[in-house]
């Protein structure tokens, strides 16, 4: 996505996978200076280091700080700069979705990506979050941020999916469950119904069991790939300060998809 974009623009960009699993905060940190050091102009970050990159960087932008979470580090005069575009990527992803009386909405995981879904909503104006994770503290400390942060949100922690689904307009997936190879489900489908509109954020497959429970009960849904798309987006403007086109990097992000669905289906 990001190297189309930038053709598209006339610049030339590279765009390089660093895997590292397993790291501690010392092989983070060393990672982080070799981006500092080699004249990177940023890194995305993603599961399971979005939280424990913070620690780490120079600065957080004043979004990222607010929820101790970073997808996006940017490299300015040698400094490294935490930002969270998934934020603001999912923000613009789901608006189509959200009606005025869409003031009730369910959230799975209170991780990194859970954080940024919580709180891209209540910049749209959502006045009830219900938080539900497998870690109640988890829950309980992304609830307090949100309630504590000017937002103006009531937020809270579920006891269950069930209980956070309980007059919710709105039901989003912000945990890893459902990504292949996991064909599990967060929620349920027998709590599913024709009036909730359901988003993922996992966009491997596209349909995940969640999406293809919630399709089958006549709800709408909203897959990963507007935010990964808009994420991405506003990432590539953080690094390069031009706007790319949503349309081009959808296109690479739709090759990329179809390619990997046609690898899983041979295998």
């Amino acid at each position: 996505m990001h190297e189309r974009a930038a053709e598209a623009l006339g610049l030339r960009g590279h765009y390089q996978l660093i895997e590292v699993a397993g790291a501690d905060s010392a092989g983070l940190s060393m990672m982080l200076e070799g981006v500092r050091r080699l004249g990177f102009a940023g890194v995305n970050v993603t599961y399971p280091y979005k939280e424990a990159v913070v620690p780490l960087l120079d600065e957080l932008a004043p979004g990222a700080a607010a929820m101790g979470a970073v997808n996006t580090v940017v490299v300015r005069d040698g400094r490294l700069i935490g930002h969270n575009t998934d934020t603001t990527g999912f923000a613009r992803a789901v608006a189509p979705l959200l009606a005025p009386a869409d003031n009730a909405v369910a959230v799975i995981g209170a991780g990194g990506v859970g954080k940024a879904i919580a709180f891209a909503l209540a910049s749209q104006k959502v006045s009830d979050i219900r938080i539900v994770d497998s870690e109640p503290a988890r829950a309980e400390k992304l609830a307090s941020l949100l309630n504590t942060n000017g937002t103006k949100v009531g937020a809270r922690v579920a006891s269950s999916v069930e209980d956070a689904l309980e007059g919710a307009t709105g039901l989003i997936n912000g945990t890893p469950v459902g990504m292949l190879p996991n064909r599990d489900t967060p929620a349920p489908p027998a709590l599913l119904r024709a009036n909730l509109w359901v988003a993922d954020a996992v966009y491997s497959p596209l349909i995940t069991p969640l999406l293809a429970a919630a399709q089958a009960k006549g709800a709408r849904i909203m897959t990963g790939r507007e935010l990964a798309i808009y994420q991405a987006a506003d990432a590539f403007e953080l690094f390069t300060g031009l706007a790319p086109s949503t349309e081009i990097m959808g296109e690479a992000f739709d090759a990329v998809m179809a390619a990997r669905s046609a690898a899983y289906q041979a295998a």
